[in-house]
């Protein structure tokens, strides 16, 4: 039996400010430590439960113990986040993302968040506008903002992400609605379903390294699913994203801009080389915290303990013995 200092080297809880509030998020906590293959992170938001936090925990050890696939590709093309924020701030969030043709931005409904399309679309007329509603509507509230949306802005709308969580309510939105339905909640939030009939909801699937369980379990998801995908992230630091990086690098067909420029909505992050974006693009490589920035944002030991006692309870839960088990096989 590993101990658990054995598997986790060098265990380092970093908690880093938002530049916005992100989803209710003000500071992004994440435990980062390396094996044999190099660094890697563990970062599941607070909210979630241990059950749903062991698909991150597998990614975590894969990235740290397993090399990465062959890749496709060196540089990735990355879309820029808006999150819920005032109009006049807009310009100061989107320039951190220099070069990107596509903007997602967060949502809640017409009447409040129009203004937020209209600001992104005059920073960048030519952008590609992906709304994120995170499974806030049900039918009757989507078609109504959506037909609000279309009428205002028209088909500049690549697609709408989770714009209902019941799937019955996305197949019949899929039937009403002129615009492609992508999906990222109705995914990671239940990995082991049967998605053969996801093209009846969806035309798109948000694929995340983390939450699908690393590179391996989300090429495998991306096959079961069988719809293009969009690589992204869950506002990881620099350690997870250079793995979500490689998940997108390893993908024979990349369609669409990839949601892996979140750091960009971080304060700093911790990592060198740092992620520079270049031209719309991030460069594919490993990651390895630098000692200063981690130094700089080092979480309370109270935070380091919540996050040794999460791993403990997910590890002892039977996830340990199942990992070390897949080691020795």
């Amino acid at each position: 039996m590993w101990h658990l200092d054995k598997v986790f080297n060098d265990l380092t809880i970093v908690a880093i400010p938002t530049r916005t509030n992100f989803r209710g998020v003000t500071v992004r906590e994440a435990a980062l430590f390396h094996g044999p293959a190099g660094w890697s992170e563990f970062s599941p938001f607070i909210e979630y439960s241990d059950n749903e936090s062991e698909a991150w925990l597998q990614a975590a050890l894969e990235g740290a113990y397993i090399p990465w696939p062959q890749l496709a590709r060196d540089v990735i093309d990355i879309n820029a986040t808006l999150p819920k924020v005032e109009i006049d701030r807009v310009p100061e969030i989107l320039n951190r993302f220099p070069g990107a043709k596509t903007v997602k931005i967060k949502i809640d409904d017409f009447e409040n968040d129009n203004e937020l399309v209209e600001a992104a679309l005059d920073f960048n007329p030519d952008f590609k506008v992906r709304l994120d509603v995170n499974g806030g509507w049900n039918l009757e509230t989507a078609l109504l903002n959506l037909y609000n949306y279309y009428l205002r802005f028209g088909k500049v709308f690549e697609y709408i992400e989770q714009p209902c969580l019941d799937i019955a309510d996305l197949k019949k939105l899929k039937k009403e609605i002129p615009m492609k339905i992508a999906v990222d909640e109705s995914i990671r939030k239940a990995l082991t379903s049967d998605f053969a009939d996801a093209k009846d909801f969806a035309d798109v699937a948000i694929i995340k390294w983390a939450p699908s369980g690393g590179i391996k379990n989300a090429n495998k998801l991306i096959k079961e699913i069988g719809l293009p995908a969009v690589i992204s992230s869950a506002l990881d630091t620099g350690i997870g994203i250079s793995h979500g990086l490689a998940l997108a690098a390893s993908q024979s067909n990349l369609n669409f801009d990839c949601g892996l420029a979140t750091t960009s909505l971080l304060e700093s992050d911790v990592v060198i080389p740092p992620l520079e974006i270049t031209a719309g693009t991030i460069s594919v490589y490993r990651t390895s915290p630098d000692e200063k920035l981690v130094a700089k944002y080092l979480a309370p030991a109270d935070r380091r303990l919540w996050w040794q006692n999460r791993i403990e309870r997910i590890w002892e839960s039977g996830f340990g013995e199942r990992w070390q088990s897949e080691q020795l096989n």
